[in-house]
């Protein structure tokens, strides 16, 4: 048994991890105790801090429900989850750009022809989002999926909020043939990210808001190709350059037309070939 001391210490922690079969769990596991040592040696914590972070991580599992995840909320919030997003989705030439998935999306969302409002309680301003979805090269991708989601008016998911009715504001739409889709919902609103819990403690502490600017969240997917989550954000909108989550990107600032009839934003979703390979689907029904 080699003896402890704050110089070996780190080496005797990887070599405990040479029997480790998995080698992506192995390289995982080094990186993290390298710099989960690191990090203890720069800050060198006092054992009542040490036991105060943990107590904070415990916190955070206790608030993740069926409804509400706290620590993809932890995650958002300190910038991690757009980091991930950011390498494990390249920006490429004519596909649009992804962000951050966010914890309230639900799954099995209702079906809407286009052109049919996914509002289930006709509150707020109505909004046109209209469009096309395309490959890489500008051709029309027939029979795409779009999910998409939002707040009510009042800043709030359907889900948080007992007054509004199940799946409201949430739906599924398909692209026709010439792969052009309308979604009909309301105009977006800025919101605070839920702060009630040790993730809105923490970022009181640390002086920063909760608020997120007004978007509408889209997963835009098609069979051979990479689907995209993302979100349309409102271009005038109080917190783009604050967004709490640090989701927001130029290329998803989206801008409200507003005439006699209501808001309209016209926006196409670019989607890029599944593996990195050229495919085109021009006019055709994906099954």
């Amino acid at each position: 048994m080699t003896e402890f001391s704050e110089e070996n210490h780190l080496a005797e922690a990887l070599r405990r991890l040479d029997s480790t079969a998995d080698p992506r769990l192995k390289q995982v596991m080094e990186a993290l105790t390298r710099h989960l040592f690191a990090f203890v040696q720069e800050v060198r914590p006092t054992e009542a801090e040490w036991m105060r972070g943990i107590e904070f991580l415990t916190n955070v599992g206790h608030k993740c429900d069926g409804t509400r995840q706290e620590f993809i909320l932890l995650s958002d919030m300190i910038g991690a989850s757009i980091l991930i997003d950011g390498i494990n989705h390249r920006k490429a030439e004519g596909a649009t750009e992804s962000t951050v998935l966010g914890p309230f999306h639900r799954a099995d969302a209702p079906r809407y022809d286009n052109g049919q409002s996914m509002s289930q309680d006709g509150k707020g301003e109505e909004v046109r989002i209209l469009g096309r979805v395309t490959d890489s090269q500008g051709n029309p991708i027939a029979g795409a999926t779009l999910d998409v989601w939002q707040t009510a008016a009042n800043g709030l998911y359907e889900v948080q909020d007992a007054g509004q009715p199940d799946f409201n504001l949430r739906g599924l739409y398909t692209t026709d043939d010439i792969g052009a889709y309308e979604v009909v919902t309301v105009k977006p609103v800025s919101y605070p990210v839920p702060d009630d819990g040790p993730a809105g403690q923490l970022l009181r502490t640390l002086g920063r808001h909760p608020y997120r600017p007004a978007h509408v969240h889209f997963i835009v997917a098609a069979e051979g190709f990479e689907s995209v989550v993302t979100q349309l954000f409102t271009d005038n909108d109080d917190y783009i350059d604050s967004d709490a989550v640090f989701g927001v990107k130029d290329s998803l600032l989206a801008h409200y037309n507003g005439d006699a009839t209501g808001w309209r934003v016209d926006y196409d979703f670019g989607l890029k070939p599944a593996g990195g390979g050229e495919q085109h689907r021009t006019g055709s029904k994906s099954t």
